[in-house]
């Protein structure tokens, strides 16, 4: 299948400052060897803003008390039951407000139903511990796309979100062949229209294409070196037969649908022959041709090369291939695809903590949006009133989808461009579109806030200073500030311009004075409007530097 036929979303022009060829120069001699440098805040902010949203003074801290390889092992932890989205829309007359929609009767009221689950997601993003869950779950969402609109069922959409978080730490080849028979998936490349008779071979493309062993260097018209068409008619066929049911939800196999013959596949496989099978053994045969893909090398290489740039950086090098993707994938493979050790490798590596890969990605506006609200401490409304908590979960993921990135939605079946479209990759982020939203989403934050249903969702600039060490000393303030709201250090010039920001042409005192005098009268409305003005003003400039847009 062309990108094109699942491309019907807008995307605005990368800026004419992007990326138009990559460098050769190699950006880091560091492999996956252990890190054996510090072990600090800078060191943990940058492990949490990879591998959670945003980065909180409290989880710092909690990591900081023990090692590099606790912190590791507690991101990689297995985490609670996040229960299911519930109805909050009257006009969803199939279910009950308060009450889950996933078993509803009806694939009706999609609409507030998907809803529902982006908010549930959002909510479940931001109320997240120190845990890789979300972020891995997101990923999967990039890696095996389905969009929400094609598959036309939000309970069929919720469970293939819950199939990624189940499996989202867990073993690839078993996601693969989960994905493959899954409904949504069934239905949004078409493999629920596959049959022997009529073959269809969208899956059986994007399955060698974009899910797993990956194209390779196009060596003649339909020889991609990793796979020929020879080989994605030939995996249609053996994938002919199962459906998806609308009301079970599950999906079956339909013997009299499969093309029981044999499949014969090219050298790019080892012209491995894939055995037909007749009646419900034909199902198996999923099976064989997955231990046909996992078994090829470059079917490691390209999960891990996935996960570089999901993680670490968009651009791969000769070097970086060699010092970092291979071993990986060595891993992968000697693991039978499990994919924890391979996170461990790769967060433990001197690669991942060298100052290169520290600060050098542009945020996608998930990061951006639910990493605002983590890193400064932002109160939602109690799950007490269930509607004023699910709008206002609403609010972060819709502005997450102004900035281009909608929860469930990729733009195309190869997933946001920002993760493949070479030479710009995560430059794409940034457009003349995007970027005073980006400022408008945090000026508002910093200042007026968003308010429904009786409830401000604004950062409160107090609540975020009372975290840092000295909070009357505005030199301690800003060098703290920065140390959470930026992932590489400022220079002293941009200190002393942030500085003139909270106290224009006054002496460090000035400030001191007013804290302490806030402080003995902190419910003295004059005094805390004083100090919360300045406050904002210093969080919005601080939010609307370049450094900010990184992590």
């Amino acid at each position: 299948m062309d990108l094109e036929q699942h491309s019907g979303k807008s995307v605005s022009a990368p800026s004419k400052f992007a990326n138009k060829a990559l460098p050769h120069v190699a950006r880091s001699l560091a492999g996956i060897e252990p890190y054996t440098g510090p072990w600090g805040v800078d060191q943990a902010a940058h492990l949490l803003r990879r591998t959670t949203f945003g980065v909180r003074r409290a989880d710092v801290e909690s990591l900081l008390a023990g090692s590099l390889d606790a912190a590791v092992t507690e991101l990689l932890s297995t985490q609670p039951d996040p229960g299911f989205p519930l109805t909050t829309s009257a006009s969803d007359t199939g279910s009950v407000i308060g009450q889950t929609w996933v078993n509803a009767a009806t694939s009706d009221f999609n609409s507030v139903r998907l809803t529902s689950l982006r908010c549930w997601w959002t909510g479940l993003m931001l109320n997240q511990g120190v845990s890789l869950l979300e972020k891995m779950t997101l990923f999967w969402q990039n890696h095996f796309v389905t969009e929400s609109d094609v598959v036309g069922d939000a309970r069929m959409v919720y469970m293939y979100n819950a199939l990624l978080r189940a499996n989202a730490l867990g073993n690839v080849r078993t996601l693969a062949k989960l994905i493959t028979i899954d409904c949504a998936m069934l239905r949004y490349l078409n493999g629920n229209t596959n049959t022997g008779a009529s073959p269809n071979e969208n899956y059986g493309r994007e399955l060698q294409e974009l899910f797993t062993v990956g194209k390779g260097p196009e060596i003649a018209p339909g020889n991609y070196t990793n796979y020929t068409e020879q080989d994605v008619k030939a995996a249609a066929r053996v994938l002919s037969g199962w459906r998806d049911n609308g009301t079970t939800l599950q999906s079956y196999f339909t013997a009299s649908r499969h093309d029981a013959t044999n499949k014969q596949f090219s050298s790019a496989y080892g012209s491995t022959l894939i055995a037909g099978q007749a009646g419900t053994a034909g199902a198996n045969e999923v099976d064989a041709l997955l231990d046909m893909i996992f078994i090829q090398q470059e079917t490691a290489k390209y999960f891990c090369r996935k996960l570089y740039r999901w993680f670490v950086y968009y651009l791969i090098d000769d070097t970086t291939e060699a010092n970092v993707i291979v071993p990986l994938a060595n891993i992968l493979r000697s693991n039978n695809y499990e994919i924890v050790p391979v996170l461990q490798a790769l967060f433990k590596s001197a690669h991942f903590f060298d100052p290169v890969n520290i600060g050098c990605l542009i945020k996608n506006p998930i990061d951006l949006t639910v990493g605002n609200m983590r890193t400064c401490g932002v109160q939602f409304p109690p799950a007490s009133t269930l509607a004023a908590e699910y709008n206002h979960w609403k609010y972060i993921w819709s502005q997450a989808e102004t900035l281009q990135q909608l929860l469930h939605d990729p733009p195309n079946v190869a997933g946001w461009p920002a993760y493949y479209q070479t030479p710009q990759f995560h430059e794409l982020w940034i457009n003349s579109d995007t970027l005073p939203k980006r400022k408008t989403f945090t000026d508002t934050m910093g200042s007026t806030g968003y308010r429904v249903t009786s409830f401000t969702l604004v950062i409160d600039p107090i609540a975020f200073l009372l975290q840092v060490s000295d909070p009357s000393d505005p030199n301690v303030l800003i060098a703290e500030f920065s140390q959470y709201l930026f992932p590489v250090a400022i220079t002293d010039n941009q200190k002393a311009f942030l500085k003139e920001t909270l106290i224009p042409g006054l002496p460090d005192y000035e400030w001191t004075m007013e804290w302490n005098d806030y402080l003995l009268t902190p419910n003295d409305p004059t005094k805390k409007a004083a100090v919360s003005s300045k406050l904002q003003s210093l969080l919005r400039l601080m939010m609307s530097m370049a450094e900010y847009q990184l992590m």
